[in-house]
């Protein structure tokens, strides 16, 4: 699987009982309240239990705080500190939780600089239940691993 601007059509389908799990965790980071409901409403359906963060400061200082989470869904472009910059800064204090870039800025110089700052992916939003679903499932497989 891609990291770099993996799309559906290029992943394997599954269905959305494969990858249900009440123990994953998710932190939704994004300055536009519909798509932090949009995305929190998505991974509800699949059982996670899901918190948001209106910026990228906002998710670094929960981190800060103790706050852990499986996979972390980063907009690009927020106030305050934007994905680019809360990723790196993730990533230096050893956050190893998936990292998933959403920006709707699509071209490729735009994803590349966001992958490079410690994404595991990246997609154009809002993401769709089938694309939440592939990035569940490699969260599935990633755990059994350990």
């Amino acid at each position: 699987m891609s990291g770099n601007g993996a799309s559906s059509s290029s992943l394997n389908m599954i269905s959305g009982e494969d990858v249900v799990n009440n123990n994953l965790t998710a932190l939704v980071v994004d300055d536009s309240p519909l798509l932090r409901l949009l995305h929190d409403i998505h991974l509800k359906k699949y059982g996670l239990k899901v918190q948001v963060a209106e910026n990228g400061k906002v998710a670094v200082d929960l981190f800060h705080l103790g706050a852990s989470f499986d996979l972390v869904l980063m907009d690009k472009e927020m106030p305050v500190m934007n994905g680019v910059e809360a990723t790196k800064e993730l990533r230096a204090m050893g956050v190893t939780s998936m990292i998933v870039g959403v920006t709707s800025k699509d071209g490729p110089g735009e994803q590349q600089a966001f992958m490079e700052a410690g994404l595991d992916y990246c997609f154009e939003k809002p993401l769709t239940p089938e694309i939440i679903s592939i990035l569940l499932e490699e969260l599935n497989k990633h755990n059994k691993k350990d």
